[in-house]
């Protein structure tokens, strides 16, 4: 072999060299280090993961007989409500300081005056022909006794007895004078009966509404004068679902007449909480066919006795108590669950409880059965729920009455 292809062989084996002593330094150095890692690593120790047993809230349940309490709200309304009219015409000549809009007046308060003039000397001309009348009925009496004995002698002069004929004794005259009278007694109290009704009295106890007239001003009769509503009593109409009237007693209608249940009207005014009892009195004829619902009628007797009163318009509260239901108890809204289900906490266990219920009422709901005396019946909120869980009860609050 020649020594220039001995150099040229020498130079192609040099970099193959190379390389296998860069991989095997390579090497080399990953075994130390896993050699150096083994040696230095930590025991790792197998932990068991434990759930932390929840922590819940209870109540102690006492059951009890409780009244089932129905809510509802309504406006207001006056039990009596008309237009103001006369009977007769006239000028007005007095208007009482009370008939204005917003004005109250007493039964039997003059509220206007019409001119009597023309109805004075209407009865003074009736009052002159039944004296009038009453002359000539006695006369005409006077006259029928003359004739009638007259009668009388003429007829023991011919041998004749019995009553004289009518026309004899002058008793259509008689009849007819007596007619008249009682035609001018009944014109004469016509009369003073217009007089009177120039005085236009209040026919109850109430507050005007508005007033139509001013004075003098010429009305008719039927003149719409102005509007008032009596102050008596006043009557809300509260919308009830049907189901709601098992509950309490209306008369008429799931009860006799006589049967009125017990409410509370509570209303807010100038600031103020207002509070006043009420009776159901009746239900309307028909049930609304819209909403399904009917309206029931309570009434508050005198509503302006109070400060401040409970004035017409105002949209109140109402709240009816109904029946007793006995062994019964409330509980807050959040304790019930799903399918009427409660949670129940006994040593440190949790138990499904399945409960019957009757209403909502407000923020708690009327349980009719299922819970017993002394219950823990767990109010938290809980996530996941299992029945027969572990759980830790914080202090229960005291038995609910």
């Amino acid at each position: 072999m020649s020594i220039n292809k001995k150099l040229k062989n020498l130079k192609t084996s040099k970099p193959v060299l190379f390389q296998i002593l860069v991989a095997a330094a390579i090497i080399a150095a990953a075994l130390i280090i896993f050699a150096v890692m083994t040696a230095t690593k930590k025991d790792v120790r197998r932990h068991t993961l434990t759930m932390a047993v929840p922590v819940v809230e209870t109540i102690f349940i006492k059951t009890d007989s409780v009244t089932v309490n129905i809510t509802g709200e309504g406006t207001v309304e006056p039990l009596r409500q008309i237009s103001l009219s006369p009977q007769v015409g006239g000028k007005i000549i007095s208007i009482s300081d009370s008939f204005i809009s917003g004005g109250q007046f007493t039964l039997g308060d003059t509220l206007l005056r019409i001119d009597p003039a023309d109805y004075k000397l209407a009865l003074r001309s009736a009052q002159a022909r039944v004296k009038d009348l009453e002359s000539k009925l006695m006369i005409a009496e006077e006259e029928s006794k003359i004739a009638i004995e007259e009668w009388k002698i003429s007829s023991s002069e011919n041998s004749g007895s019995g009553e004289p004929p009518p026309l004899a004794a002058k008793k259509p005259q008689l009849f007819a004078a007596r007619a008249a009278l009682d035609g001018a007694k009944a014109g004469m109290e016509t009369a003073l009966l217009s007089l009177e009704r120039t005085v236009i009295t209040a026919p109850f106890d109430g507050r005007v509404i508005s007033k139509n007239i001013g004075q003098s001003q010429y009305v008719s009769p039927g003149f719409q004068l102005g509007h008032i509503y009596s102050i008596e009593a006043a009557e809300i109409a509260v919308p009830l679902p049907q189901e709601d009237l098992e509950w309490f007693n209306v008369p008429g209608l799931t009860s006799a007449l006589s049967d009125q249940a017990n409410a509370t009207v509570t209303a807010s005014i100038a600031g103020r909480e207002l509070s006043r009892p009420a009776k159901i009195m009746r239900a309307e004829g028909v049930i609304d066919q819209k909403t399904r619902m009917v309206n029931i009628i309570l009434r508050v007797n005198r509503p302006y006795d109070t400060r401040p009163p409970l004035v017409m318009g105002l949209f109140v509260t109402v709240e009816i108590r109904g029946k007793k239901l006995p062994e019964a108890v409330l509980i807050p809204r959040i304790a019930l669950h799903q399918n009427d289900t409660v949670w129940i906490a006994e040593d440190g266990i949790l138990k499904l409880r399945k409960v019957e219920t009757v209403r909502f009422e407000g923020n708690n709901v009327l349980i009719r059965s299922g819970l017993n005396n002394n219950d823990q019946v767990i109010t938290s909120s809980l996530k996941i729920v299992t029945n027969g869980m572990k759980i830790r009860v914080k202090q229960g609050k005291g038995p609910r009455n």
